[in-house]
C-alpha cells in the first residue's frame, strides 16, 4: 500500500474510532500530503473571510466561509457554493481554526453526497495551550506547513 491509501486508511480508522459520520479524520501533515499527491483533492478552508486575512491561509486552498464575517453567522448558501465549486467525487479536506466547523461542514457535506468529506483535526491554528494561545499546541501553522499571511 502506499503513502497515499495509508492515509486515507488511517483517516477511515479514526472516523471508525470516534464514531465521525464522514469518511475520515486527518492530522495536518497528512492532509498536506494528500494535497501534493492527488490532484483531484482540494483542501477547503471553512473559516471566515476575516480569519484569512488576519491569521493567514494555506496556499491552493479553497476559501468557503462555513460562518460569515461579522457576527459568525452561519453562511446559507454555503452548499451551493461548494457544489459550484467542489466536484461531490473529489476528496475534500476541511480545514478551519481549530477543527470544529470544519467537523460540522463535513458532516453537512457528507449527507448532501460528498462520500470522500475529511475533516482536519487541530485546523490551522490547533488548541489553546495553558495561557490561552493558539498556535503552540497541534494545526497547520504549529506543523510547519506551507501558509502566508495577506
Amino acid at each position: 500500500m502506499d503513502a497515499t491509501q495509508e492515509i486515507l486508511a488511517k483517516a477511515r480508522e479514526r472516523a471508525l474510532e470516534l464514531k465521525l459520520p464522514y469518511a475520515g479524520a486527518l492530522l495536518p501533515v497528512e492532509a498536506h500530503t494528500l494535497m501534493q499527491r492527488l490532484p483531484e483533492a482540494r483542501l477547503v478552508d471553512v473559516r471566515s473571510r476575516a480569519e484569512l486575512e488576519w491569521v493567514g491561509l494555506v496556499p491552493g486552498s479553497v476559501a468557503i466561509e462555513w460562518n460569515s464575517w461579522p457576527g459568525s453567522n452561519r453562511n446559507l448558501d454555503f452548499i451551493a457554493q461548494f457544489e459550484a465549486s467542489i466536484d461531490k467525487n473529489a476528496t475534500v479536506m476541511l480545514i478551519c481554526r481549530s477543527g470544529v466547523r470544519s467537523h460540522h461542514a463535513a458532516i453537512a457535506l457528507t449527507r448532501i453526497g460528498y462520500a470522500h468529506a475529511y475533516n482536519v483535526l487541530q485546523g490551522f491554528e490547533g488548541d489553546k495551550d495553558p495561557n490561552g494561545q493558539r498556535n503552540k499546541l497541534g494545526g497547520w501553522r504549529a506543523a510547519g506547513l506551507p501558509w502566508k499571511q495577506s
